[in-house]
C-alpha cells in the first residue's frame, strides 16, 4: 500500500517515426506550470495557516508557561490524556476484529456493516452526545437497567471514555480495514497450504503486514479523541477535575480565562500537527 502512495518516475512516451525530436515526458509539462499551481494553491493555504499561527502570537512564552501551572489547566490536561490513552486501548481491542471482519471478501450485509461503522465520522457530535444520553442515561434504554444495579455512567470520566470511543473509533477502524484488505491473497493461500491457522495467520501475516495502517490509524483515533468536544458535553458535562477536558476547558476559557484558552488551544495544535506528520511519514517514509 505505501509503494502505492509514492511518487512514480515518469515514463518517456515512445518516438514517432519521422519526428524531429522526442516528446516532452508529462512530468516536464507538469513542471512547467507548477509556479502557476502554487499561485492558485496559496488563498486556501493561507486560509488553513493564519489563524493557527495567530493563536501562537496572541500568548506570549511567558505567559503561556504561567498559565500551565494552574490548577485548572494542569486537570483538564490529565483528564484529557488520561482519558484519550484509555479510549484508545478500548478502540484498538474492540475495533481491530470489526476491521477485519469489514475487511473480508463480499458477504451479506458487508456495506451495512462498513457504513454503520463509518456513521460517527459524519454524525453531527451533537447528535452522537444525544444518541449517548438517550441510551445509557437514568431513563435510556440500557442506563435505567444500570440503574437499578447503582451504575450511572452520564456525568462521570467514563462517559466521557464512551464518548471518545463513540466518535474516534471510526478513524482507526476504516485505517485498519485498508490495511487488512491490501494483504495479498497469494500470502494467504501459502500459508493455508503451510498449515496456518487463523490466530496464527493473524498474528505473523495480518498484523505485520498492516502494521503501518494500524499505527497510522490509532494516531489519528487518539488525537481526534484528545480534540473530542460536542459529544462529550453533552453526555459528560463539563465538571472542572472531573469531566472537563481540554476542549471544554478552551470553550470556558472564552468566557472566564482567554489565556488558559489559548494556552489549551497551543497544546492541542501542537499535538495534532504532531500526530499528522507522524502517520503522514508512517504513509510515506520517504
Amino acid at each position: 500500500m505505501t509503494d502505492n502512495l509514492l511518487p512514480q518516475p515518469s515514463k518517456r512516451l515512445p518516438v514517432p517515426s519521422g519526428s524531429g525530436s522526442p516528446p516532452r515526458p508529462s512530468g516536464e509539462i507538469a513542471g512547467g506550470s507548477d509556479r502557476l499551481w502554487r499561485l492558485a494553491a496559496m488563498p486556501m493555504l493561507l486560509f488553513f495557516v493564519i489563524p493557527i499561527i495567530a493563536i501562537f502570537f496572541r500568548i506570549s512564552p511567558l505567559d503561556w508557561l504561567h498559565t500551565l501551572q494552574e490548577r485548572s489547566v494542569l486537570q483538564a490536561i490529565r483528564i484529557s490524556l488520561m482519558s484519550s490513552v484509555v479510549s484508545l486501548v478500548v478502540i484498538v481491542i474492540a475495533g481491530t476484529p470489526l476491521a477485519f471482519l469489514i475487511s473480508r471478501p463480499r458477504f451479506r450485509f458487508k456495506i451495512v456493516i462498513d457504513t454503520i461503522g463509518d456513521l460517527p465520522t459524519v454524525l453531527p457530535p451533537s447528535v452522537a452526545g444525544v444518541a449517548l444520553l438517550i441510551t445509557l442515561g437514568r431513563q435510556g434504554m440500557i442506563g435505567q437497567w444500570l440503574s437499578l444495579l447503582g451504575v450511572q455512567i452520564p456525568f462521570t470520566l467514563a462517559a466521557v471514555i464512551i464518548a471518545q470511543i463513540f466518535i474516534a473509533a471510526p478513524f482507526f477502524v476504516r485505517s485498519a480495514t485498508v490495511g487488512f484488505a491490501s494483504v495479498e491473497d497469494d500470502i494467504l493461500q501459502a500459508a493455508q497450504l503451510d498449515g496456518a491457522n487463523r490466530w496464527q495467520m493473524m498474528r505473523y501475516i495480518f498484523l505485520p503486514l498492516s502494521q503501518s495502517a494500524l499505527i497510522s490509524g490509532a494516531v489519528m483515533s487518539w488525537s481526534r479523541a484528545l480534540g473530542e468536544f460536542g459529544a462529550t458535553i453533552l453526555f459528560a458535562g463539563n465538571l472542572p477535575g472531573r469531566t472537563q477536558t481540554m476542549p471544554m476547558a478552551i470553550y470556558l476559557g472564552f468566557e472566564v480565562n482567554l489565556e488558559m484558552a489559548l494556552t489549551l488551544s497551543v497544546i492541542l495544535v501542537s499535538i495534532s500537527f504532531i500526530a499528522l506528520l507522524v502517520v503522514k511519514r508512517i504513509i510515506r517514509p520517504n
